[in-house]
């Protein structure tokens, strides 16, 4: 996400990281309003929680996945929104009672939520205005 290209310069590379933050607290938002057992404290948490997890997908993330591989490919990948869910605890215990996760059913269709949000909006927004440099 943050590597160094040629053809991107700085200013791009930290607008488009704005860009994604923004737009995946605006998705927790959204999540949050939507399922019952999520709960953000507001936008500031929302913020907060999606910088968190934008952290936590770059370094810990990447063990998850490899810890988690086997279950995953016997399930044939139905597991593996439960690794999203696993980085939502992580947030939660991280931020506390303004960001809160219950249970592990409900989080996992809250998972997928993020993630198909999260590619929609990346898609329709953020590579909209990063291409129209």
């Amino acid at each position: 996400m943050l590597i160094y290209t040629e053809n991107k310069d700085s200013k791009w590379v930290i607008i488009e990281l704005g860009l994604k933050l923004l737009i995946n607290a605006l998705v927790l938002l959204m999540a949050a309003s939507i399922f019952k057992g999520f709960f953000i404290g507001g936008f500031l948490y929302a913020f907060l929680g999606a910088l968190i997890i934008m952290i936590l997908d770059m370094t810990i993330k990447p063990f998850i996945k490899i810890l988690t591989l086997p279950i995953t490919v016997y399930t044939l990948g139905l597991f593996y929104p439960f690794v999203n869910v696993i980085i939502l605890k992580i947030t939660n215990l991280i931020i506390g009672s303004n960001f809160v996760v219950e249970g592990w059913i409900v989080p996992f269709f809250i998972s997928i939520f993020i993630s198909f949000m999260n590619l929609i909006l990346d898609i329709t927004i953020t590579k909209q205005i990063v291409r129209s440099k």
